[in-house]
C-alpha cells in the first residue's frame, strides 16, 4: 500500500507542468530520510547546447607550428581536434645529435597527449594521416594505417569550422634520379634513427675479414649533400662520433674514414654571416672533412654518387652512406590542395599577413607548408594617398602623413626595412630626400612625388625562412588571434583597411628573429644573434646548450636531454645498432 501511494504521488507530480523539468525522489528509512534534488537532464541539455555552439577548430600536424598553436590556444573557447600521423612533438634542431647517439631519440619527443591533457577544455587527438582537404564542404579526408592490420587503411571524414594546416614539408630531391631510393633524409626522428643504424652498419661491414682496403674505404665514405645548417651540423656530429668514440672501437678503420660535404653554392652556411661561413670552412679543413663547393649532384645509384662542377666536369665516386639535406619540398596533401584553390604553380601555400590561406574561408596555414604573400605598397599607393589626403587638396602635408604613418608601417613592414637600409628614421626623411633640400616641416607632396619616393620600398619584401623559430612564432601568433577573436570583432586592433572601411581585427604577423646557432663540432659553435652580434668558439657551444635546454617543451624532455649530454661527457656515445 505504501509503494502504491508513493508512485501515485510521483505520477501526479509528473503530470504537473511546473514539475516537468524537476524530479524529487524521497527515500524514507527507519533511521531517517534523505532528499536528493536532481536536474540532471536540464544540465546535460545546457552543456550540450553550449558545446554545440563552439566552433570546431581542426589542427593538422604536431610539429613546431601545430604544437605551438595548441599550447597557446584557449581550448575552452573552441571544440578543438588534432590530427597527425605521429602522436608526439619532436624537437627537430637536435636530430643531428640523435644520429650519432649524443642524444637519445626519446629524449627529444613529447607525447602530444601530455600537452593536450594540461589544457582547459577537452582536446580530441587522432593519430591519422590527412590525405585530402575539401574546402567547399569544410571537411578533411583522413586514414589510419597500422602494420598490425596488415596494410588495412581505415578512412574517415572530419568536419571543421576553422582549419589550421601545419603539416610541414618534406625533403626536396629536385627530381634527381636515385635520391629517393638511395639517400637518407633528416626531417623526422625515424630518419635520425635510420642514419644511426646505417653509420654503425658501415663500420661493421668494413670490419669484415673478407674485404680489401678499397671496399673498406667505400663503406666508410660518408657523403653529406647540402651545406646548410642541418648538413653542416650532421657532418660535425659524425666527425666527433668517429674521432672520439668509434676510433677507440675500430682503431684499424679510423684512418680509412672519409666525410665529405657537397654544396652547390660557393660557400656553406650562406644564411649566416660570412664570417661564420669562413670559420666553418676553415675548421672543416683542419678536421679533415672534405668540402666540395660548387658541385651539383646529378645522380645517385646504389653504389656511386655522380656530381658535376664547372672545373672538373662530371665524375662519380663510390660511397657507403649518403645523407641528403638540401632544403624542403611540397607534401602531396599540400600540392593537391593548392591545385584545388588555384595555387598549383606555387611550391608552398600562399597566405596573407594574418596567416589566412589566400582564396579560402576559415583556413589558416602555418610553418613550412606556407609562406606569407606580403602585399606590395605600390599596389595600394593611390588608396593610401586618398586616405591620407583628408582635406582632398591633392597634396599631403606633414601632419597628414604622420596621421597614417603608424598604419602604413604596420601594414607594410617593408617600409621599415627600407628605411633601415637607407639609415633613415622616418618616412618623412624619405620624402624630404626625394624633394631635395626642402625642410621636413614644409614638405608637401602630390601623388606622383609620393609614388616616386616609395618606388623602391617593395624591394625589401622578403620571404621568411623555413625554420622552427618562424613556425613556433606563427603558431603562437595565430593562437592569440583565436583567443581574442570575439573581442577583436567589437574592438579591432589592426591597421586601417586600405581598400575597405574600418580596421583589420588584428595586427599582421611580424616575425622577430632571435638569432641562430651552428654547432661545428669539437665543442665549438657559431652564434649569430640580433644586432649583428657574432660569437664563435667554445663559449658559444655552452650558450647553445643553455638555449636548447631551455627551449624544450617540458621539464621531462629538458631533464632527459641534459642527462644525455652529461652521459656523453662521462661515458661517450653509444655505438650499438639499436
Amino acid at each position: 500500500m505504501r509503494f502504491a501511494s508513493f508512485f501515485d504521488v510521483a505520477f501526479r507530480a509528473f503530470r504537473d507542468p511546473s514539475a516537468l523539468s524537476k524530479l524529487v525522489v524521497i527515500i524514507a528509512g527507519a533511521s531517517g530520510g534523505l532528499v536528493a534534488y536532481a536536474d540532471a537532464k536540464l544540465d546535460r541539455d545546457l552543456a550540450s547546447s553550449q558545446e554545440s555552439t563552439k566552433k570546431k577548430v581542426l589542427i593538422l600536424g604536431t610539429g613546431w607550428a601545430g604544437t605551438s598553436f595548441i599550447r597557446n590556444l584557449d581550448s575552452s573557447l573552441y571544440d578543438v581536434q588534432v590530427i597527425s600521423p605521429r602522436n608526439y612533438f619532436a624537437f627537430t634542431p637536435l636530430l643531428p645529435s640523435v644520429t650519432c647517439g649524443t642524444v637519445e631519440a626519446r629524449s627529444i619527443v613529447e607525447p602530444i597527449r601530455n600537452i593536450t591533457r594540461k589544457k582547459r577544455g577537452e582536446i580530441k587527438f587522432w593519430e591519422a594521416e590527412c590525405f585530402k582537404i575539401d574546402p567547399a564542404n569544410k571537411r578533411v579526408h583522413c586514414r589510419y594505417t597500422t602494420a598490425a592490420n596488415s596494410g588495412r587503411m581505415d578512412e574517415f571524414l572530419v568536419n571543421y569550422d576553422c582549419l589550421v594546416v601545419a603539416v610541414g614539408a618534406r625533403s626536396n630531391t629536385f627530381n634527381i634520379p636515385g635520391v629517393e631510393e638511395n639517400c637518407h633524409f633528416l626531417k623526422e626522428v625515424e630518419d635520425a634513427q635510420k642514419i644511426r643504424r646505417s653509420v654503425m652498419d658501415c663500420f661493421e661491414r668494413a670490419s669484415l675479414p673478407n674485404l680489401d682496403e678499397a671496399e673498406r674505404k667505400k663503406n666508410l665514405h660518408f657523403v653529406v649533400v647540402g651545406g646548410g645548417p642541418t648538413g653542416v651540423e650532421f657532418a660535425a656530429e659524425l666527425h666527433d662520433f668517429v674521432a672520439e668514440d668509434l676510433s677507440k672501437l675500430y682503431p684499424s678503420l679510423y684512418g680509412l674514414v672519409k666525410i665529405e660535404v657537397i654544396e652547390a653554392g660557393e660557400h656553406i652556411l650562406t644564411t649566416f654571416d660570412k664570417r661564420i661561413g669562413k670559420f666553418a670552412e676553415e675548421k672543416f679543413q683542419r678536421d679533415g672533412i672534405d668540402l666540395k663547393t660548387g658541385f651539383r649532384v646529378i645522380n645517385v645509384s646504389d653504389k656511386e654518387i655522380t656530381m658535376r662542377s664547372k672545373t672538373t666536369g662530371e665524375f662519380s665516386e663510390p660511397y657507403g652512406m649518403v645523407v641528403w639535406s638540401t632544403g624542403i619540398g611540397t607534401r602531396p596533401l599540400i600540392a593537391d590542395f593548392m591545385k584545388q584553390i588555384g595555387q598549383g604553380n606555387r611550391r608552398v601555400l600562399a597566405t596573407d599577413e594574418w596567416l589566412r590561406v589566400c582564396g579560402c574561408d576559415g583556413i589558416y596555414a602555418v610553418g613550412d607548408c606556407a609562406s606569407i604573400s606580403q602585399r606590395k605598397i605600390m599596389e595600394d599607393i593611390a588608396e593610401i594617398f586618398r586616405i591620407a589626403d583628408i582635406d582632398n587638396s591633392g597634396t599631403l602635408t606633414v601632419k597628414e602623413i604622420q596621421d597614417v604613418l603608424e598604419d602604413i608601417c604596420l601594414r607594410y613592414p617593408q617600409v621599415e626595412l627600407y628605411l633601415k637600409s637607407k639609415r633613415m628614421s622616418s618616412i618623412l626623411e624619405l620624402l624630404k630626400d626625394s624633394k631635395g633640400d626642402a625642410k621636413k616641416e614644409a614638405i608637401e607632396v602630390d601623388i606622383e612625388e609620393f609614388r616616386k619616393a616609395l618606388t623602391d620600398v617593395d624591394s625589401q619584401v622578403k620571404t621568411l625562412p623555413a625554420t622552427a623559430q618562424v613556425a613556433a612564432q606563427q603558431g603562437t601568433y595565430l593562437a592569440r588571434c583565436f583567443n581574442k577573436m570575439k573581442d577583436a570583432e567589437e574592438h579591432p586592433e589592426g591597421p586601417l583597411r586600405i581598400r575597405e572601411g574600418g580596421r583589420h581585427q588584428f595586427r599582421p604577423f611580424r616575425y622577430k628573429h632571435l638569432g641562430q646557432f651552428a654547432p661545428l663540432g669539437g665543442e665549438q659553435a657559431a652564434a649569430q644573434l640580433p644586432g649583428d652580434w657574432i660569437s664563435i668558439g667554445h663559449s658559444s657551444q655552452w650558450l647553445w646548450y643553455s638555449v636548447y635546454a631551455s627551449k624544450q617543451v617540458s621539464w621531462r624532455t629538458r631533464f632527459l636531454v641534459i642527462s644525455d649530454w652529461t652521459r656523453r661527457f662521462i661515458f661517450g656515445r653509444d655505438s650499438s645498432c639499436i
